[in-house]
């Protein structure tokens, strides 16, 4: 049987590009590089192994700097090497704000090993979308929304069925997201139930004096998500 490093490589490498787009509007699957998809590949089975079912914590969709690079939700190159340990040779940038968010919450929790093993972080819409070669988000125009909404439907499908995720909840990760993923759950009835929190980005950018505080609601909340919890 695969195992869900297995299928989310299978889901990522295979998902299809959009046929087509609202003028300036570019996706990129960047999967299909092999040198991400090698990196993606380390992470997968060294985090991903056989292990219980998973909460989902889904954000909009990729960026060209983070998982654009490393293949890895939330994680830019540094964060790869430092925390993962999973040594690459990428370039040296300045690190992605909702990297560091993200990274501060695991290693509270126990670090990447503890956390991956009862948490799956990946996107609703899984490709990287660009307009005017910076990052566009999939909600950000009705017509993006529209064009992609078939598209949003059938990776939230696979991802929940191709990874066994938990059907119990799952997690927004942000509030405009959420309103979205919200929309997904009642047309297709995925999840009982979607727990929705401030996206990482928008927290270190316009909350940073309060990160300690806001680090510490997300602990307690993903922890209240862990079995026996």
């Amino acid at each position: 049987m695969p195992s869900f490093a297995d299928q989310l490589l299978q889901f990522l490498r295979t998902f299809p590009l959009p046929t087509a787009l609202p003028a300036g509007v570019v996706a990129q699957s960047p999967f299909r590089e092999p040198a991400v998809f090698d990196l993606l590949s380390q992470f997968a089975h060294k985090f991903y192994p056989d292990a219980p079912p998973r909460v989902a914590l889904l954000g909009i969709n990729p960026g060209r700097l983070g998982m654009g690079r490393t293949g890895v939700a939330f994680t830019d190159p540094t964060a790869l090497s430092e925390f993962c340990g999973i040594e690459h040779d990428l370039p040296r940038q300045r690190p992605e704000t909702s990297t560091q968010f993200v990274y501060k919450v695991i290693n509270e929790m126990g670090g990447p090993a503890a956390f991956y093993q009862h948490f799956y972080v990946g996107s609703l819409y899984p490709l990287v979308l660009l307009k005017n070669g910076l990052n566009y988000n999939y909600y950000d125009s009705p017509a993006l929304v529209k064009a992609l909404w078939p598209d949003i439907q059938l990776s939230l499908r696979q991802q929940v069925e191709a990874l066994g995720l938990r059907r119990d909840v799952a997690v927004s990760l942000g509030k405009r997201n959420g309103e979205f993923f919200k929309r997904l759950n009642a047309e297709l009835g995925l999840f009982d139930e979607i727990v929705v929190l401030d996206h990482p980005r928008y927290l270190m950018q316009y909350k940073s004096r309060n990160t300690a505080a806001n680090v510490a609601h997300y602990v307690e909340t993903l922890g209240q998500l862990l079995p026996n919890s």
